[in-house]
């Protein structure tokens, strides 16, 4: 399965691209191999070790905390690379940079400012100060502004007098110097946990911080980002927050619903184009029509169809038995709305009825009929007989509501009533800064 899609990968990649690929340790090796034969063996650049996890106190060997993220090249030299870089430790800062002058340039250290080799037209005294043996390491008219602008310390003796036995210091401001380089064991990264505010739900979910040091290191603004494998959208999340354009791919409706939904809730201005989902009613019959010729096709429609509300899978896109509950939708503090999906073209009205039943058996607050064939007009009537659900602090909304899948694709989760959604499962993403469109490149 992954043979193919390296091979396709490294034929698209451009000469100054980059792969990387993350798996856990109990594939890494058979995928070096493979890349070895595609990339070369001279194109692997880094096998990342990223802590995705404390370790685990019922392990019976060493704790498997850590995924490993194998990084290529497409070349050997003349790849796309921004030296990635880590803040000074507090350990590091109080050993190196002591001394302030309080000036509102923060602190510093002193370096030195003698010439490394035999530099003659450095030789020159500076304010009493003679030579070094070897010159000093600035010509006379860099020396001279560095001292008007401040940067050089000056020893002095006792009685506050230049004291030229030693040498004068070049001030380096920690403000101006660049961190230590990332190494390739990231520690620094946590994953993502229950309380996240980034967390939607995803059982794979990456923290976007993993991606955007992955993406500022190995592409520009601009550059393409593609993801073959794309979840629950963070690849094309932080290209989008870094500026890059994006692809993403991934191949099924349930991962592609949630992207959209993510990028919408965190980017409100973003514009892409979804390929081989239905964008209108009759691409949604012609995968129903699918779906009743093959059951695979049919569990895509439901997993598509609940996406357009937001709501999740009842059995996360599982196959099996439903009992009656196609998805979920979860709102106030404990509250539940499920949800039924019918994909075919006779619908009636003990439909309803047994979506009423399912409702009383599950204790559920409110029960959601979502159809591709419009209802009747007894159905309609059915469901006005299940009253109106009340909490405190919202208007009352149908206990029971029918909600055409022409509907859902016009108004999306706003075709659902519901008093709050609770940010459970899938939550909305958080709105990100965005002054970088998408324009017109794909999901």
């Amino acid at each position: 399965m992954m043979a193919v899609r390296l091979l396709e990968l490294h034929r698209v990649l451009k000469p100054t691209g980059s792969l990387y690929l993350h798996c856990d340790p109990t594939a890494s090796h058979y995928l070096k191999i493979l890349l070895d034969a595609v990339f070369g063996p001279r194109s692997f650049k880094n096998e990342i070790d990223w802590k995705r996890t404390s370790t685990h106190s019922d392990s019976k060997t060493w704790s498997n905390n850590a995924d490993c993220i194998l990084f290529y090249t497409k070349k050997e030299k003349g790849f796309t690379w921004n030296t990635p870089r880590e803040p000074h430790s507090a350990e590091y800062i109080k050993s190196k940079y002591g001394n302030d002058d309080e000036d509102g340039r923060g602190p510093y250290q002193l370096d030195n400012m003698t010439s490394p080799s035999p530099r003659p037209n450095m030789m020159y005294d500076w304010k009493g100060f003679p030579f070094p043996e070897k010159g000093w390491r600035y010509q006379k008219e860099t020396m001279a502004q560095l001292d008007a602008d401040g940067r050089i310390w000056y020893p002095t003796a006792t009685n506050g007098d230049l004291d030229v036995t030693r040498r004068p210091r070049l001030k380096r401001y920690l403000s101006e110097m660049d961190g230590g380089v990332i190494g390739d064991i990231w520690t620094d990264i946590p994953p993502l946990n229950s309380q996240a505010k980034e967390r939607l739900g995803y059982p794979t979910q990456k923290p976007v911080a993993l991606l955007e040091r992955i993406l500022s290191a190995s592409s520009n603004p601009g550059d393409v980002v593609l993801d073959p494998f794309c979840g629950c959208g963070t690849t094309v999340h932080a290209a989008q927050k870094l500026g890059r354009q994006w692809i993403g791919i991934d191949v099924t409706h349930l991962a592609i619903g949630l992207i959209e939904k993510r990028l919408r809730d965190a980017f409100p201005a973003v514009t892409f184009q979804t390929h081989g989902v239905p964008q209108d009613i009759s691409g949604a019959r012609d995968l129903a029509r699918r779906g009743r010729e093959d059951r695979n096709y049919y569990f895509e429609f439901e997993k598509w169809a609940l996406s357009l509300i937001a709501a999740q899978p009842g059995n996360l896109g599982k196959k099996g038995a439903d009992r009656g509950i196609d998805g979920n939708i979860y709102f106030g503090k404990t509250s539940r709305a499920i949800v039924s999906v019918k994909a075919g073209d006779n619908v009636g009205v003990s439909m309803i009825r047994d979506l009423v039943g399912t409702l009383q058996r599950e204790r559920a607050e409110i029960g959601i009929f979502l159809t591709l064939t419009p209802p009747t007009r007894p159905m309609i009537a059915e469901a006005a007989t299940a009253g109106l659900y009340e909490e405190d602090g919202f208007a009352p909304v149908p206990r029971l509501q029918i909600v055409t899948i022409e509907e859902a694709l016009a108004l999306r989760d706003r075709s659902v009533r519901l008093p709050a959604r609770r940010d459970d499962t899938f939550k909305r993403a958080a709105r990100e800064e965005d002054g970088k469109a998408q324009g017109a490149l794909d999901l």
